[in-house]
């Protein structure tokens, strides 16, 4: 099956993913839009570091910036989630698929000795 999704799209989204720091700020995105100085509250970095880790958010889509004013929020960007999604889903289907058959296999060619106690 060809996936819609380029590999370089999912890399970047997985290596985004891959910080705990950058999924807590997603987490916080969540809730709604935010400033970089609200979501640098909670963690003991730097502001500087906080932005590079919103740039790596951005280049992997999964965040925009806004512009109000003076005020520049970020805001979550689902897609490249649901892209994620999408491609663990299919072969998580794969898999199951794969493992059922297994599991058929092994019951119709080794019953279990459970069976024939009792």
């Amino acid at each position: 099956m060809q996936s819609t999704l380029s590999a370089d799209a999912l890399s970047l989204t997985f290596a985004a993913l891959a910080d705990p720091t950058r999924r807590a700020i997603l987490a916080r995105l969540a809730q709604g839009e935010s400033s970089v100085t609200e979501l640098a509250q909670p963690f003991a970095i730097s502001l500087p570091a906080i932005t590079k880790h919103l740039k790596v958010l951005q280049r992997a889509g999964l965040i925009s910036r806004g512009r109000q004013a003076q005020w520049r929020p970020c805001k979550l960007e689902t897609a490249p989630l649901r892209d994620v999604s999408a491609w663990v889903d299919l072969y998580r289907r794969q898999w199951e698929s794969r493992l059922d058959r297994l599991g058929e296999f092994l019951q119709e060619n080794h019953p279990q000795e459970s069976n024939n106690e009792g």
